[in-house]
């Protein structure tokens, strides 16, 4: 690691050399009482305006000895710092903040003239609620950080900033309240954040392949969010968060299936209405998932499964089909798939239009060519409706709801039963930073059973989750 030395030109020709690039530029002024400057900067990433004003302005009339201490004093930027190492000077240019350089320096001056480009804060599409907080997080960690703090008055919010990618560099917040939070699980957060070894994390889905246990795994293993609100409660029952810069998407561990099961505005509702839609998002998602199956296993294995009258409806609208009940239902998913990737794809002004041809044109046009039938159509339609009751959960359950067609139309009743005891009994197997990935049902935990799909007002939730083992276990006297 290469130190400046005290030389002005030498000190600004090895920083050049160590970053070459046509947009890293220099700039010289010469006090009015003789000294020399230099302030070496990233044009697209400075706020050139701010650089003028509190460095270049600030020292137009210095006359005091070349030391930073002494320079930094006459400065009016309320953040800078001094640094000899080249490496890591060169790295504050490449973030946006500009060196200032001058003769006899006994160290450089990094000065916090970044120039951040931010969308406004604003409730996220992902997550929408009628009652309750509408901020959302951004692109930007110290905006989504601030969010966090104003929510938590305490000391006890710890939130430190890691650096991960060789190339990027990308700052992530590790946040989490400390004697809430469990130890074992921060240091073990910490240790897998250190040991990522990547060039560039462009996103935070990136940490979750490597904050998994089972990183190859059909099921998720860390909480997702964009909503700040829940971020904090998740904060405050003992969970510890992680903030991507250029994500608005923050991680949250240890994970539970349950969380995707909930709401933020089930928290600002009367309780019997947040049970009711808890129980209505489980039916709909049983629903989409098994719904194919069940109609593909009922056609080519147990007719008794219809009442008489809709197997007479049934057996007219299939009477001269050219394909087989499978056949037909996977034509029919396979279409609403592409529909769905190009409808999320195309320009949002094609969208109307493909919605029209997807569901009027192309949908009408089948069964009345018998292509397909008309229940698989209203089937597949109200498969694909009820996956996005949960909408954290679409990429999982739909690979799910896909194989239990498959193994419907191979096996039969026999298969999905067969197919759905592999599932559950993956499921209670599976956990995470020490916690049970279905708890609180596999384990039994009775208090946590107050807020999982069964909703119990406030009063009732004296404790955190026990779930999450935190060592601070009371919340409310």
């Amino acid at each position: 690691m290469k130190n400046i030395t005290g030389e002005l030109i030498k000190t600004k020709d090895a920083l050049k050399k160590l970053l070459p690039s046509e947009d890293i530029l220099t700039f010289d002024f010469i006090s009015e009482k003789g000294m020399q400057f230099c302030v070496v900067f990233a044009d697209p990433i400075t706020d050139k305006e701010l650089l003028g004003e509190q460095v270049v302005r600030a020292l137009l009339d210095y006359d005091g000895k070349p030391t930073a201490a002494e320079v930094g004093a006459k400065l009016t930027s309320p953040e800078m710092k001094t640094e000899t190492a080249l490496d890591i000077l060169a790295l504050e240019i490449l973030s946006g903040n500009p060196v200032l350089l001058f003769a006899g320096m006994d160290a450089a001056i990094i000065v916090g003239t970044k120039k951040v480009f931010t969308r406004a804060i604003a409730e996220p599409s992902t997550d929408v609620a009628v009652k309750g907080p509408r901020e959302g997080f951004i692109e930007d960690v110290k905006t989504n950080t601030s969010l966090v703090r104003r929510r938590f008055k305490t000391g006890e919010l710890k939130i430190e900033f890691l650096e991960v990618g060789r190339r990027s560099k990308t700052a992530v917040a590790l946040c989490y309240l400390e004697g809430t939070s469990t130890e074992q699980v921060v240091k073990e957060v910490r240790k897998k954040i250190n040991d990522i070894d990547i060039d560039i994390i462009p996103d935070s889905s990136y940490l979750t392949h490597f904050l998994s246990s089972r990183p190859y795994s059909l099921v998720k293993q860390v909480g997702t969010t964009e909503k700040p609100d829940i971020f904090c409660a998740k904060l405050a029952e003992g969970r510890v968060g992680l903030i991507v810069d250029g994500s608005p998407i923050a991680l949250t561990v240890p994970y539970l299936l349950v969380e995707d099961f909930q709401s933020s505005e089930d928290y600002f509702v009367p309780t019997y209405r947040a049970t009711f839609t808890r129980v209505l998002r489980l039916f709909a998602l049983l629903v989409a998932i098994y719904l194919p199956a069940f109609y593909v296993a009922a056609q080519l294995f147990k007719l008794q499964l219809f009442p008489v009258k809709l197997l007479l409806t049934i057996s007219g609208a299939i009477r001269d089909l050219p394909f087989t009940p499978s056949l037909e239902m996977l034509l029919v998913l396979l279409v609403l798939e592409i529909l769905n990737e190009a409808s999320i794809r195309m320009p949002k002004y094609v969208g109307m239009a493909l919605s029209v041809v997807g569901a009027l044109v192309l949908g009408e046009t089948a069964v009345s060519a018998g292509f397909v039938s008309t229940p698989a159509i209203i089937i597949i339609a109200f498969s694909g409706i009820g996956l996005y009751a949960v909408p954290n959960l679409i990429e999982q359950t739909s690979v799910v709801r896909l194989a239990m067609l498959l193994v419907a139309g191979s096996v039969g009743t026999y298969g999905i039963i067969l197919a759905t005891g592999f599932m559950i009994l993956y499921l209670v197997t599976t956990d995470n930073f020490g916690a049970p990935l279905v708890a609180p049902f596999s384990p039994v935990v009775g208090r946590d059973l107050r807020d999982s799909i069964v909703k119990y007002n406030l009063g009732s939730l004296q404790k955190r989750p026990k779930s999450l083992k935190s060592p601070n276990k009371r919340r409310l006297k």
